[in-house]
């Protein structure tokens, strides 16, 4: 999970989607890597959440 979200990080600099934006100011205030934690963490309790109310992911 830390990989992908690593991934993201680094890729979620150009992009303005509400995650991304998201990903963006935890990154400005924390760090990369504390960012990227943090994606990781909202990533699973994001599934977890889907799996746990057998629902399909539908962004806001």
């Amino acid at each position: 999970m830390i990989h992908g979200a690593r991934s993201v990080v680094l890729h979620a600099k150009n992009k303005e989607d509400a995650l991304s934006r998201w990903v963006n100011r935890i990154r400005e205030r924390r760090g990369t890597n504390k960012a990227a934690v943090a994606l990781a963490n909202k990533l699973a309790r994001m599934g977890w959440a889907l799996l746990r109310n057998e629902t399909v992911y539908c962004p806001a």
